[in-house]
């Protein structure tokens, strides 16, 4: 079993009508997110909307979110700043979190020397495990594997990637050289297929808000060696993972466009992202109701509730 599980959602931040942080509804859709099929969560992420939470709602948001669900919660504590990124860390470390994620550090794009001694520094704040996340298109810079093997081998809770770097063939040689007990996880919802065959264990995912129980099929397929069944529940997905985001429509705004629709109080994004454009809500009808009929063509399969 991987250690997080392998269906994870990087959950998105509920928000009040006054734009303001709502821990009520932040528990309200961490159980929700629980109970369709998520086997953890990762909480102020980007998906979470991190770059517009101040620290005191970052803390706040840990906490209540590992007070109310009983599968594990990974903290995101990592920025472009390592000094930050260990405070944080080590605050977080004492709010009952699971892990930390650690972002490559974005826009100074730090050489690789600088990379490693940045995740050095984090996974000393914590006996935590730490989830380095690969990111490039984000960060403009990309962890190269021998940054991401030496970090594996040297550094003893340095156990997680999360991968988005978008090579298959690239993860497929880190997992073959990587020390035992050192796990990879797609990042990228589009790219969990081909990671699956590289050697990855699970999905931190995005779609996964509203499709946790299409995953769980996809896994439980592709573990008993069914490849034609995972490329079906792969397809049934596509269309949920070419809603998650685009220029006009960029991530979180459909996913919390989706959970209103299936009403769940996570409000709007905070600017820059929002607000959301017109029409979206009625564009993730359509690709819930699209993967509803994808449902229901898989004859003998039980009834699951969206998620």
């Amino acid at each position: 079993m991987a250690r997080f599980g392998r269906v994870l959602s990087a959950m998105v931040t509920p928000f009040d009508a006054d734009g303001g942080l709502d821990l009520d509804s932040a528990r309200t859709v961490a159980r929700w997110l629980e109970s369709h099929g998520n086997d953890g969560l990762v909480v102020a992420g980007t998906t979470g909307e991190a770059p517009v939470l101040s620290d005191e709602e970052k803390l706040s948001l840990w906490a209540a979110v590992a007070e109310a669900v009983t599968i594990p919660v990974i903290a995101g504590t990592g920025s472009n700043d390592t000094a930050h990124s260990v405070h944080l860390t080590k605050e977080a470390s004492a709010l009952g979190v699971a892990g930390v994620m650690a972002v490559c550090p974005y826009y100074n794009r730090p050489s690789q020397a600088g990379l490693d001694a940045h995740f050095r520094a984090v996974a000393a704040a914590t006996d935590l495990p730490v989830v380095i996340y690969d990111i490039p298109i984000r960060t403009g810079r990309k962890i190269t594997t021998a940054t991401l093997l030496r970090l594996a081998r040297e550094i003893p809770n340095v156990l997680v990637l999360k991968d988005a770097a978008g090579n298959p063939g690239e993860t497929a040689a880190l997992v073959s050289s990587a020390p035992e007990g050192y796990e990879v996880y797609s990042g990228d919802d589009g790219m969990t297929l081909p990671l699956l065959a590289s050697g990855a264990v699970g999905v931190i995912g995005v779609a996964t808000h509203w499709t946790g129980s299409d995953h769980q099929d996809l896994f439980d397929l592709w573990e008993k060696g069914d490849v034609v069944g995972t490329r079906l529940v792969n397809s049934r997905l596509l269309e949920s993972f070419a809603f998650e985001t685009g220029d006009d429509a960029p991530n979180p705004l459909p996913t919390k466009a989706m959970l209103r629709v299936l009403e769940l109080p996570v409000g709007q994004a905070r600017l820059p992202m929002g607000p959301a454009p017109a029409g979206l809500e009625d564009r993730a009808r359509e690709v819930l109701a699209n993967l509803e009929r994808w449902r229901d063509a898989f004859p003998g399969r039980p009834d699951r509730q969206p998620g």
